[in-house]
């Protein structure tokens, strides 16, 4: 008695089995006996694809959530932040200078 293996389809393969029924230009037997599946599981391909289409685009184009929108406040806040480190680094440079001595004036 020979052993048959159960052929392992991939998700891009079932659904081309799938969309191949929903055209419904061959019979479900007739892809069935083409891809080498049980017409039951075209069936349910093509139902599961069917179930599942509306939620291939959902949130693309839906409302942003709360964390994707730029809240000014929080901005504002990295705004201030930026400009205080800005100024304790003006300040940490310019004492610094001061005490080296002038290397422009050498040249």
């Amino acid at each position: 008695m020979s052993e048959s293996k159960r052929k392992i389809f991939t998700g891009a393969q079932k659904a081309k089995v799938a969309l191949e029924a929903v055209k419904g230009t061959k019979t479900i037997n007739e892809i069935a006996q083409e891809h080498g599946v049980h017409p039951t599981q075209v069936s349910q391909w093509k139902k599961e694809l069917l179930d599942n289409a509306g939620s291939l685009f959902e949130g693309k184009r839906g409302p942003k959530s709360v964390n994707a929108q730029n809240d000014p406040d929080r901005l504002y806040a990295k705004i201030g932040q930026l400009n205080m480190e800005l100024d304790w680094l003006k300040k940490s440079l310019g004492s610094a200078c001061r005490g080296a001595p002038n290397l422009d004036k050498a040249r």
